[in-house]
């Protein structure tokens, strides 16, 4: 798409992400209000310099979780498929898919750490065909069962071409928010974000069979910039 968020080309910085605005605000004034208390209470202890460490260390994991870096997919987006999310592929197979189409799908998954951004992007272009959010439990997102019985949020985007791609974002045993932007009959376009998960969690991509995976077992993914897979198998360098 030749005119794709042309004013954002070659930039490379990072922001901090509106999703967490609240998160850091509250969490800095209880850190600093906890170690206020530490100082007052224990002059000179060792102990509170320790912890006021810790508390830094602690604060700088929270402010990198809620990065909300600007990144622009440079390449042909035509039939590509690019990683929704940071993190580490974890699951690559053939299973079946019983929410949306009913037959057998190839489920691509990526985990994300507390050390992983966790903006979502979109990972192909098209239109919103379907949003559907599922109260549901908090298990590890690692485990299989995450992706039909965590809480999660269902997303079909139609490409250009016809082709039906499905995104699950999965809450973990920690995250208790699942943020999705677009709604059904939207366009949307790689580049774009997706949505937020707060805490540990995953994103499950669902292609069709015949789909040429680029991606490995245990890969760890850029969102908006590692191409996850080729639509319709076809070579592409």
């Amino acid at each position: 798409m030749g005119n794709r968020l042309k004013k954002l080309k070659k930039i490379k910085k990072i922001r901090l992400h509106h999703e967490g605005v609240n998160t850091l605000i509250i969490g800095a004034i209880c850190l600093v209000l906890f170690n206020a208390v530490l100082f007052y209470a224990f002059p000179g202890c060792i102990p509170v310099y320790i912890v006021a460490g810790i508390s830094v260390v602690i604060y700088l994991i929270l402010v990198n979780f809620f990065q909300c870096p600007i990144r622009v997919f440079e390449g042909d987006t035509e039939g590509v498929v690019v990683a929704p999310a940071d993190g580490r592929i974890v699951v690559i197979e053939e299973v079946e898919e019983n929410e949306y189409f009913h037959d057998r799908r190839l489920m691509v998954s990526i985990f994300m750490s507390l050390f992983n951004v966790h903006a979502n992007w979109i990972p192909v272009e098209g239109t919103i065909k379907m949003v559907r959010h599922h109260d549901g439990n908090f298990m590890r997102a690692w485990l299989p069962k995450a992706s039909t019985e965590n809480e999660r949020s269902t997303i079909v985007i139609a490409t250009p071409d016809g082709t039906e791609i499905l995104v699950r974002q999965i809450a973990g045993a920690m995250a208790r928010r699942i943020v999705t932007y677009v709604q059904e009959g939207d366009s949307c376009f790689i580049d774009e974000h997706l949505g937020f998960i707060k805490l540990g969690s995953r994103v499950d991509l669902y292609l069709p069979l015949g789909t040429e995976v680029k991606v490995k077992m245990g890969q760890k993914t850029v969102g908006n910039e590692t191409i996850i897979a080729q639509l319709g198998g076809k070579a592409k360098d």
